[in-house]
């Protein structure tokens, strides 16, 4: 398997010929927002406001694939990992360090290969009217993590281009999130611990809840609305081996048990459908009670479902809902150093990306064949 690797190692440099079927990037002011301490960065953002007064938003996600060749001997070790495995003190990775942490890790000031979503988005309706899928070559301004992001966007003296890009990206996150829950998405609620060691790293000293800011959401925002894109992509050129992911409707046993422990403390939960439970959820809050309003999201998470992927020649469309996200189709693209599904969707898009431009070429040589004539 280690022999798949570039056998120039860490110093492997991207080849010209390969930059030049690229689309070139490494001039926009591209970073990451990670967790304190991340060293696999699988995704990297950029915004600027366009000519016309919209802003133009882009994904840019690791070109794993391009490393890990189909059949491969990485190939078939990844799909047997199937995930990277996080733990307190360490990690047991899906694919080898050299990716992970290094030539497919978009760390700050170095080029990367990746696999990019843009959008045009209008300033007005922050709706997208243009969606860009494009392999592309990228240079990080920098490798932030999520409170460093946070101060620099709070920071009113602060006016880098690398800053308005992420006040850019923090507005408009922040309409797509009211917007999703407008639509019936659900908030829920699973703690997040994180742990102190001592010096040998061996036994846990403390342990804390993990802080979330705004930065937080952003992210999780526009991973959400490159995978929803994604999988709309997918699924028109393959309409009968897409991989995608669902998420069916709550445990019928431990939604109605949450419902009537509801019901007694004076909340009237309605499962019509996903919005109407979120709203009834809304709803089910004691002012000044954080504890209690936070522990009805707990419970509520614990009587969903798991999430499961699949591929949609198996499926009705009708029955590829993601009752969690409320939305009709979705997969996971965002995280292919962790994640071999990931990796699969990358293939599939990157097919349908490479048949898009075949079948526009042979469009414009008829064309031009006719004016010939």
């Amino acid at each position: 398997m280690l022999k798949c690797l570039p056998s120039d190692g860490a110093n492997w440099k991207i080849p010209q010929d390969e930059i030049a079927r690229r689309l070139d990037l490494r001039s926009y002011c591209i970073c990451s927002v990670d967790p304190i301490g991340c060293k696999d960065i699988d995704d990297a953002l950029h915004c600027k406001v366009l000519p016309n007064g919209n802003y133009e938003v882009g994904v840019h996600i690791a070109d794993v694939t391009h490393f890990v060749r189909a059949g491969s001997e990485i190939d078939r070790e990844a799909a047997r990992r199937c995930t990277t495995v996080y733990m307190v003190d360490r990690r047991t990775d899906m694919l080898p360090g050299l990716l992970t942490e290094n030539l497919c890790s978009i760390r700050g000031g170095v080029e990367r290969l990746a696999f990019s979503v843009i959008w045009e988005i209008d300033s007005k309706t922050f709706k997208a009217v243009k969606t860009q899928y494009a392999k592309t070559v990228i240079k990080s301004r920098a490798a932030l993590d999520y409170y460093t992001a946070q101060n620099m966007i709070d920071n009113p003296d602060d006016t880098s281009e690398l800053t308005e890009s992420l006040r850019g990206l923090l507005k408009i996150a922040t309409v797509l999130r009211n917007r999703r829950n407008e639509q019936g998405a659900l908030t829920l609620a699973s703690p997040e611990i994180k742990f102190k060691l001592d010096v040998d790293r061996e036994n846990p000293t403390d342990a804390s809840e993990y802080v979330h800011v705004s930065t937080h959401y952003m992210i999780e925002e526009f991973m959400l609305l490159a995978n929803i894109a994604v999988a709309e992509k997918i699924v028109h050129h393959y309409p009968s081996f897409a991989i995608l992911r669902r998420h069916p409707q709550p445990k019928q046993k431990e939604i109605a048990d949450f419902v009537d422990q509801l019901s007694k403390e004076g909340f009237d939960i309605s499962l019509e459908s996903s919005k109407s439970f979120a709203e009834s959820l809304d709803r089910a809050v004691r002012p000044g009670n954080p504890f209690f309003n936070k522990l009805i999201r707990i419970m509520a998470t614990r009587s969903m479902n798991q999430a499961v992927y699949f591929c949609l020649a198996d499926f009705d469309v009708a029955e590829v809902f993601h009752y969690g996200l409320a939305v009709p189709l979705y997969t996971h693209f965002t995280s292919p150093i962790r994640r071999y599904a990931d990796v699969l969707v990358h293939r599939l898009l990157a097919a349908a990306i490479d048949i898009f431009s075949l079948t526009n070429d042979m469009t414009d040589k008829f064309k031009m064949a006719r004016q010939c004539d």
